[in-house]
């Protein structure tokens, strides 16, 4: 089994695939303060309550936009999944190309998107990931990235909104009854909910415009992509673990080309 993680501004995704299967799947805080033993300790436990094997896990492959957490993954995961782990960055040998003006700028997620809605998806494509921020990716059929859009993501900016006004209450992020409230909670929910949709939409339409691709295939990915993705018009597909799925692609593709150019012999050995 290969384990990917996935490490954001505000949270890991992590996820536990069996060949091209992801059978498991868990959210944690991405805390700079955590210890190899905290972050080890808790990866062994989210795969043993799930009903599987630490010690099946085989390969470990992360990205992350958080490097003072790279180091604290590595030994965590030697040390209790007795496995090395793999960073993805713009350095990394992958079939894609960053077709932009400074590619080791590109984040970790924004590549393994690329990679995989490239591979999964066969079509020039806007990948939206609803996370922390909003990014909007152009991805080519053929795995370019040319660029794209990062907007401030939907909690943040209604974080920012309650904080900055004394009178504005903190609301669930949710779909509300009607567009128009009657009460000041529903008009907030109303206009975070509906505004983050039409946001969406609106880019969406001015990137297809200004990329000549009236018809870009669009997919949602991110946390808020399930809550988000199926109220946006310009929304075809809706897959949250997409970048999960790019990370076991990228790993994949980095074992295959290391297999090709190593005497078997030589192979990069499991831990003891």
């Amino acid at each position: 089994m290969s384990l990917v993680l996935d490490i954001g501004n505000t949270e890991t995704v992590v996820g536990l695939f069996r060949g091209d299967d992801l059978v498991a799947h868990w959210r944690l805080a991405s805390d700079p303060r955590r210890t190899p033993d905290e972050l080890g300790l808790l990866l062994r436990r989210f795969i043993a309550e799930d009903g599987f094997e630490p010690g099946d896990v085989c390969a470990i492959t992360f990205g992350s936009v958080v490097p003072s957490l790279s180091g604290v993954l590595r030994e965590a995961c030697e040390r209790y999944l007795h496995a090395r782990a793999v960073g993805i960055d713009a350095r990394t040998p992958l079939p894609i190309r960053l077709a932009v003006e400074d590619p080791l700028t590109v984040g970790a997620d924004r590549i393994v998107n690329t990679l995989a809605a490239s591979r999964v998806y066969r079509a020039d494509s806007i990948v939206v990931d609803l996370g922390t921020a909003t990014t909007y990716d152009c991805v080519t059929a053929d795995g370019v990235f040319v660029g794209g859009v990062i907007a401030p993501g939907v909690r943040s900016a209604a974080e920012r909104l309650t904080e900055r006004t004394a009178k504005l209450p903190r609301v669930e992020l949710a779909q509300p009854p009607a567009v128009i409230g009657k009460r000041t909670e529903a008009c907030l929910q109303s206009g975070i909910f509906y505004g983050a949709v039409d946001a969406v939409d609106g880019m969406v339409s001015r990137i297809r415009e200004e990329w000549n691709r009236p018809a870009a295939l669009v997919v949602a990915t991110g946390g808020l992509a399930t809550l988000i993705g199926p109220h946006c018009r310009t929304v075809q597909f809706i897959e949250p673990f997409l970048t999960l799925h790019g990370l076991r692609l990228a790993r994949e593709h980095l074992d295959r080309r290391e297999a090709i150019t190593l005497d078997p012999m030589q192979l990069p050995q499991r831990l003891p």
